[in-house]
């Protein structure tokens, strides 16, 4: 009795796993738990302007926008190099990853606006 109980248990939660498994994956939820993930999407939410500093070393670099993305989507933020409590806007120094490694970016968020201070290519 006890082992029919179990089987049918185990067959309801198998069957709901994959229905919430593809209910979710249809409506693209992230879950943004940790440190960098957070402050990486408050960053992305905001709306994206770049200094002239940024531009130019876009331009010489060969660097587009979507390589900036990517490592707002993907990079890890160095709290050891930002200043998160800096009132008004907080510093944040972002590092790629993999392939854009070799590219950090300081971004200075305010309430409204994330803007691209500098792009350093190592």
């Amino acid at each position: 009795m006890l082992t029919k109980r179990i089987f049918y248990y185990l067959i309801g939660l198998s069957i709901g796993s994959i229905g919430v498994y593809f209910f979710w994956q249809k409506k693209n939820a992230t879950f943004d738990y940790g440190m960098d993930a957070r402050t990486l999407k408050t960053i992305r939410i905001r709306k994206i302007e770049y200094s002239k500093n940024a531009k130019n070393t876009m331009k010489t670099s060969n660097i587009d926008t979507l390589k900036v993305n990517t490592i707002l989507k993907n990079g890890d933020v160095d709290f050891g190099k930002s200043k998160p409590r800096q009132k008004p806007c907080a510093d944040y120094f972002i590092t790629g990853k993999e392939k854009l490694n070799n590219i950090n970016l300081l971004v200075k968020r305010c309430d409204s606006i994330a803007t691209i201070e500098e792009i350093i290519v190592n």
